[in-house]
């Protein structure tokens, strides 16, 4: 491609209004423009970004055995209420009516639908294994979109879909996709991790997520400082340590004006990991006091999958007032209400607790002292806590999430039908599995990892071009002539390659190279004369010389050696 005559901008300046580096940098190369909040157009440059993104997927999926298809965006609103996901998903999902005043969504996610294809071929265990995939818009009204691509409300997003007939068949089938991600990942030059997560409103047995290490990622990653466990900070589980000390009698003691956690273990003089905070919450309209170590955070992802919700939301005075609950001085003593306490309070000695009376708190309380309705893992580990696999000490980063794994099981099969006979002629449910990408969260996750002060560093297995050409001076026509030669000399070799041919300065020309990424370029100047042409690679702080003769092997040589 000749940039002179073609479409091709970048913007010097930040764009103010977007949030992240890889948004910025985006806009800035001219790969995408903002048209309203979490909606973008992918531009000529982007969009062969996105498309490199798409045929390394495809690549890995086909290979799996997957088949391609395409499902529709507009769908009928009442088939996700056949599995009870419009209330799941929630004000997140784009409702309108047609003209027949037919309910309809833009579909955030097509389960069901493939759910209903499989249903068309499925009769007998001789119809399965099979796998299908899309690669497709998906919409969904985020209320915050935020961070470039990364929180949009439209996105591309490749998903597919595992029909087999029993839990044998789909580890197999999950298992693949596992590889292939893998794969996928790795061609991008991607830094990530594979966390275990909860399976939220997909439903099912297993979720693993594929997380970009980011420091903008809006998920917490819990990771061990000695082995490979890493967890979403959603379902990350405690390795609990019973406390050896020997019981002491519990004590009242008057702790004036002394409301938060922090306040009372000053005053008491002790660490806040000896107290144990309430949260009084509202679950179906019903006071529930969940009580866990003063030092930790709730967890309401686990909090919600114990009385399968999808959210809770803190309690109300009105409800409040049906208990003898005091908010800031709330304790399971003689509370009457619902009390859920976390499992590391089985095993603490001596700590403090509110006394359900303003200005008062119990010292040296232990289990025995109070009763309750449940304990369950509803707390957020902290650093530092000892991992649940090896007893190393677990570490946190952010991650953004580019991928999913579900072993979904029967949720969508029964729901809708999906059935088939086995060996005995008898009705079994089909045996589902689901895999997500995100494409533009690949393209963004990419951008954070590999930029620098003067731009993007994109991997040669997805910049745009994978060659610049830079002519210093479009009127030295030896230098034209050998400039337009070289790129069609590249081209016949199959290299990608971009010639910048435009009436701007070097500087320009170089800072715009930099900017979009390109791993390797050429600049045609006064070395000419001695037969050589300078070569930099866009990683690199040193430019080197190269004979004229030698440079179509150099390129092929030096992309082979990065594409490998």
């Amino acid at each position: 491609m000749k940039l002179k005559g073609s479409y091709f901008y970048t913007l010097r300046e930040d764009a103010k209004d977007e949030d992240s580096k890889s948004g910025n940098l985006l806009v800035r190369s001219g790969m995408i423009k903002k048209t309203s909040a979490g909606v973008y157009m992918m531009l000529p440059l982007g969009l062969r970004v996105v498309n490199k993104i798409k045929k390394i997927i495809k690549e890995e999926i086909d290979e799996t055995g997957a088949q391609e298809l395409l499902m529709p965006s507009l769908i009928p609103s009442e088939i996700y209420e056949s599995c009870g996901r419009l209330s799941a998903f929630g004000n997140s999902m784009f409702h309108l009516n047609d003209r027949a005043n037919h309910a309809m969504v833009l579909g955030p996610t097509h389960e069901e639908l493939f759910t209903i294809a499989a249903k068309s071929m499925v009769n007998s265990y001789k119809d399965l294994p099979f796998t299908l995939y899309q690669t497709a818009d998906k919409f969904r009204d985020e209320a915050r979109p935020r961070y470039g691509l990364i929180r949009v409300k439209e996105f591309i997003m490749k998903d597919a879909y595992s029909f087999d007939k029993d839990v044998d068949g789909l580890d197999i089938s999950y298992n693949k996709m596992f590889k292939a991600y893998n794969k996928i990942f790795d061609r991008c030059k991607i830094d990530y991790k594979i966390v275990r997560a909860d399976v939220g409103a997909m439903g099912g047995s297993l979720s693993e997520e594929y997380q970009a290490i980011t420091d903008i990622g809006e998920d917490t990653l819990v990771l061990c400082d000695n082995c490979n466990y890493a967890s979403n900070m959603e379902v990350a589980k405690h390795t609990i340590i019973d406390d050896k000390e020997a019981e002491l009698t519990l004590e009242l003691v008057e702790t004036p004006h002394k409301e938060t956690i922090e306040e009372v273990a000053s005053y008491l003089g002790l660490k806040s990991s000896k107290t144990v905070k309430a949260l009084l919450m509202n679950v179906n309209e019903e006071l529930v006091v969940f009580f866990i170590r003063g030092d930790r955070e709730f967890n309401e992802s686990k909090a919600c999958k114990l009385f399968n919700v999808s959210e809770i939301n803190f309690a109300n005075d009105e409800l409040i007032a049906k208990s003898n609950a005091v908010p800031g001085y709330t304790g399971p003593i003689d509370l009457n209400a619902k009390i859920i306490i976390d499992n590391e309070i089985l095993a603490m000695k001596n700590f403090v607790v509110g006394a359900n009376k303003e200005g008062y708190h119990y010292k040296n309380v232990n289990i025995k002292d109070f009763k309750y309705d449940e304990s369950a893992d509803i707390s957020c580990v902290i650093e530092g806590d000892v991992c649940p696999n090896c007893g190393g000490s677990l570490y946190f980063k952010k991650g953004i999430e580019i991928g999913n794994l579900f072993k979904l099981g029967t949720k969508y099969s029964e729901h809708l039908g999906l059935n088939y006979l086995d060996e005995e002629n008898k009705e079994n449910p089909v045996i589902m599995g689901s895999y997500g990408i995100g494409v533009g969260r690949i393209l963004a996750a990419v951008c954070e990892q590999h930029n620098d002060d003067s731009g993007l560093i994109l991997p040669m297995s997805i910049a745009p071009y994978q060659v610049s050409i830079v002519l210093i001076s479009g009127k030295d026509e030896v230098a034209l002539n050998y400039a337009n030669k070289l790129h069609d000399d590249l081209e016949d070799n199959g290299v990608e390659v971009l010639l910048d041919d435009r009436d701007e300065r070097p500087g320009v020309k170089f800072n715009d190279m930099d900017l979009i990424g390109i791993p390797i370029r050429i600049t045609i100047g006064k070395s000419l004369t001695n037969g050589e042409v300078e070569i930099k690679l866009r990683n690199k702080q040193e430019s080197i010389n190269i004979k004229t003769t030698e440079i179509i092997d150099y390129v092929k040589n030096k992309i082979k050696e990065e594409l490998n």
